[in-house]
C-alpha cells in the first residue's frame, strides 16, 4: 500500500467497486418507484470511465452519455446529489430537473450528460477548443457508444479536432449494441478505432474490461493531447450486463443472445482486478473487505439523504434557465 503505484491501482479499484454497487442500489431501490426517471445503467463497462478518469486532472472535462453514472462517479461527482437527482429533487445535481441522462458537476468537469446520441461529441470539441483559444490547459474527453459512430457529427468532430489540433479524446464505449441492433448489422466494418486515420486521428482499440489497458491507452492519449498534438480515438470493447434502459436483463427477451451476456459476466472487470491485486499483494482479502465496506456505508448514506430530500415546487420550473 506505501508504494505509489500501488496507491493508483487501490484508486481503480475502488472506483469500479463504487461504481458497480451504487448502480446495485439503483436496481435494488427501483421497484420501490420512488425514481421516476428512466435509468440506464452502466453494469458490466466500469473499466472505462475508471481508467479514463484516473488519468485526467480534476479541471479537466467530460462529456458523456445517457448512460453517465460511470463517468460522474469516476470524475468524483458528489454521490448524495446523484442519488438525489434519480428522485427528481432539489438537492440533486441538476436540482431534479436532468434525472438519470441529463446529470452535471461544473466543479469537477462534469459538463452535462445528453440522451442524444453523438450530441455530446461536438461539446467536447468546443471545450477543447475553448480550452485552446485561452490556453489554459484543460483536455477534454467525449464517452459514447458504437451507435454514435453512425452520426456524421462524430466524423465532423473528428476532422475540425485534427485540423485545429485540439486537446480531446475521444472514446468509444463499444459494447457492440445500439438498443438491440448488434454492430455489424449497421456497419460494414468492425474497425471503429480506425475511423478517424482519414483525418490524421490515431486510434487504439483495448479491452475495455480491462481497467490497466483502458488508464495506459487514456494517459498516453490525455498527454499527447495536453502537449498539444491533437486528438485520440479510443476504442474500448466491452458488455452492458442490464437492458438498455431500466434496472433489468434483456436475456428473457433474447436480445441480445444470452449466450453473449454469459460470455461476458465471465469477464467481470471488476472480479479480475480484484483477482489481481491479491495475487499481487496490493491489497490483502481483509483490506478488500474494509473498503468493500466503507464504500456501502457511503452508498447506503447518499440514498437516505435521497430519500428525505424535498421535492421541487412549481416555482422551480421557471428558475435556472434562460428565456
Amino acid at each position: 500500500m506505501k508504494n505509489p503505484q500501488n496507491k493508483v491501482l487501490i484508486q481503480l479499484y475502488s472506483t469500479m467497486v463504487k461504481v458497480r454497487h451504487f448502480e446495485e442500489a439503483v436496481v435494488r431501490f427501483y421497484p420501490e418507484e420512488r425514481m421516476k426517471t428512466p435509468v440506464h445503467l452502466y453494469i458490466g463497462q466500469e473499466a472505462i470511465a475508471t481508467g479514463v478518469c484516473c488519468a485526467l486532472k480534476p479541471s479537466d472535462y467530460v462529456f458523456a452519455t445517457h448512460r453517465g453514472h460511470g463517468v460522474y462517479i469516476a470524475k468524483g461527482g458528489d454521490l448524495k446529489r446523484l442519488a438525489a437527482e434519480l428522485y427528481g429533487t432539489v438537492e440533486g445535481c441538476s436540482r431534479g430537473k436532468g434525472g438519470s441522462m441529463h446529470i452535471v458537476d461544473k466543479a469537477r468537469g462534469v459538463c452535462g450528460t445528453t440522451a442524444i446520441v453523438g450530441g455530446n461529441i461536438p461539446l467536447a470539441v468546443g471545450a477543447a477548443l475553448a480550452s485552446s483559444i485561452r490556453n489554459s490547459g484543460e483536455v477534454a474527453c467525449a464517452f459514447f457508444g458504437d451507435g454514435a459512430t453512425d452520426q456524421g457529427v462524430f466524423y465532423e468532430s473528428l476532422n475540425f479536432a485534427s485540423l485545429r489540433k485540439l486537446p480531446v479524446v475521444f472514446i468509444c464505449e463499444n459494447n457492440f449494441y445500439a438498443t438491440h441492433s448488434h454492430q455489424l448489422e449497421r456497419q460494414a466494418l468492425d474497425n471503429i478505432f480506425e475511423r478517424g486515420s482519414c483525418f490524421g486521428v490515431p486510434g487504439e482499440r483495448v479491452d475495455g474490461n480491462n481497467v490497466l489497458a483502458v488508464f495506459s491507452s487514456a494517459r498516453k492519449a490525455i498527454r499527447r493531447a495536453r502537449a498539444g498534438r491533437g486528438p485520440m480515438l479510443i476504442e474500448c470493447r466491452t458488455y452492458r450486463w442490464k437492458s438498455h434502459v431500466g434496472p433489468k436483463s434483456d436475456e428473457d427477451l433474447g436480445l441480445p443472445p444470452k449466450e453473449h451476456l454469459h460470455k461476458w459476466l465471465k469477464r467481470c472487470p471488476i472480479k479480475k482486478f480484484k483477482k489481481y491485486l491479491i495475487k499481487n499483494r496490493v491489497i490483502s482479502k481483509e483490506e478488500d473487505s474494509e473498503l468493500i465496506e466503507g464504500i456501502d456505508s457511503e452508498i447506503n448514506e447518499a440514498f437516505d439523504f435521497a430519500k428525505q430530500c424535498k421535492m421541487p415546487d412549481g416555482k422551480m420550473l421557471c428558475k435556472h434557465i434562460y428565456v
